[in-house]
């Protein structure tokens, strides 16, 4: 039996504590609630794996009024909800209340408990500089598109810098084992990606969303290939600018701020790739982007489209997608990955091979998330603390999606249809040499 410690007076601690008990009755495993006058409740008999700590009695009544967990995230973002312990036992917590059914009676006792609480919440979720107004337009105009990046990617350079890996790599990284630090595993991918185009010296190749321009720069590098990054992100662009010119890569690598649709030409690049780019498409404009890729890549070019899809059709208002939305990816969609390749053949590509990253993303997201924890001072000097709870808490999240299934990751390699050989062995060997990590470099 759940107890109650009343060291104090309760002040409503006791209603927030049968509250509690309906809202999070059956969950997996053992949590606490210390409420705001310090009274902390048990739930479960074993010694709790998390303590949600609850500053405000109004988040209580809010999250049973409006009976959507989206409350709980938006409270802890700005400090009306603490986190103590296991953040992703916590996160779990959102299955559950997924899940959950009350039978009337019972949702009548808990309104009236609610009513009982201190404060007068509004019933909308909290307004303020961590939305981007809560519209999920799914637009994808250019300048819809250009906001919704700016948004996300011109956050600030030295946060992300607090926990990616030294190459700036905002992308699913590739593990040969469980064991591998962040630094090495996205070199493999890097070197995983080039190899799997077959890149040569002197080829044009094409980084659809180039980010800092790690890939750019990479390949060129590596592989001496002329490369061109495109961009909607003016820090990004900035920063890539930076790294050529000390890379002295000015005369095989450029970059510049530009949308997929404004690429001009046809049959210009050798090959292309876009990486984590094409979930900001949108899904009525995935025809025109894969049409646009096949456009620019001359015949028997082969193009790797590396992207996040979903389990399930479409991308439908939720509370996943609506979080997502209006906390971190504004517009943002995702398709399964057979609907992704379906337009790709629509608009003359073959499909040679298709790779799941599925649990490589995973593990990129843990470190991800270890990295910004470790730095959290600093992170909160770069951008505050709501702004560095909400990429904590998303990053989690992400992580148990993706090693639960719900999420998945594809790369996709394919050619622009052409009458001749093709443009790849007959076998897969070529993409697996012995080691796979160019670069003696390493860090935890």
């Amino acid at each position: 039996m759940a107890d109650v410690s009343l060291r104090r007076p309760a002040s409503g601690a006791d209603v927030g504590a049968r509250i509690c008990d309906e809202l999070m009755r059956g969950i997996c495993g053992s949590a606490a609630i210390r409420f705001w006058n310090d009274v902390t409740h048990n739930i479960g008999s074993a010694t709790p794996a998390f303590t949600l700590v609850v500053q405000d009695p109004v988040v209580l009544k809010r999250l049973v009024l409006t009976r959507n967990p989206i409350l709980l995230a938006d409270g802890y973002f700005r400090g009306l909800v603490d986190l103590e312990g296991d953040l992703y036992s916590a996160l779990r917590l959102k299955h559950h209340f997924r899940t959950l059914t009350l039978s009337m009676p019972k949702r009548i006792a808990l309104l009236l408990d609610a009513l009982r609480l201190p404060g007068w919440p509004r019933l909308s979720v909290l307004s303020g500089e961590l939305r981007n107004g809560g519209q999920f337009t799914r637009e994808h105009s250019k300048d819809s598109d250009r906001a919704a990046i700016s948004f996300h990617y011109d956050l600030s350079n030295e946060f992300y810098r607090l926990w990616l890996d030294q190459q700036m790599v905002y992308s699913c990284a590739y593990f040969e084992t469980p064991d591998d630090t962040l630094e090495r595993a996205q070199r493999n991918k890097l070197e995983h990606i080039c190899r799997k185009l077959r890149l040569a010296p002197g080829e044009r190749f094409l980084d659809i969303g180039c980010g800092w321009g790690a890939l750019v720069c990479w390949a060129a590098r590596h592989y001496g290939v002329r490369a061109h990054g495109i961009t909607l992100s003016q820090r990004q662009l900035e920063y890539a600018h930076q790294r050529i010119a000390a890379e002295g890569l000015e005369d095989l690598v450029t970059v510049e701020l530009c949308d997929y649709r404004d690429l001009q030409g046809e049959s210009v690049y050798d090959k292309v790739a876009s990486v984590g780019m094409f979930e900001h498409v949108g899904l009525k404009n995935l025809p025109l982007y894969a049409a646009t890729v096949n456009r620019v890549l001359r015949p028997g070019g082969l193009f790797l489209n590396h992207g996040i899809t979903h389990d399930e059709e479409g991308w439908r208002r939720s509370v996943d997608t609506e979080f997502i939305n209006r906390y971190v990816f504004p517009d943002g969609e995702l398709d399964t990955v057979s609907n992704v390749q379906r337009e790709m053949e629509r608009n003359g590509f073959e499909i040679h091979d298709v790779e799941g990253l599925r649990p490589h993303y995973a593990l990129t997201l843990r470190h991800w998330v270890r990295r910004l924890e470790t730095a959290h001072e600093e992170a909160v000097r770069r951008v505050g603390e709501p702004t560095y709870r909400v990429w904590r808490l998303y990053m989690a999240a992400c992580a148990l999606e993706f090693e639960d299934g719900t999420t998945g990751i594809y790369q996709i390699l394919a050619s622009r249809r052409a009458a001749k050989a093709l443009p790849v062995p007959l076998t897969r060997r070529y993409m697996y040499p012995t080691s796979c990590v160019v670069g003696t470099s390493e860090t935890s």
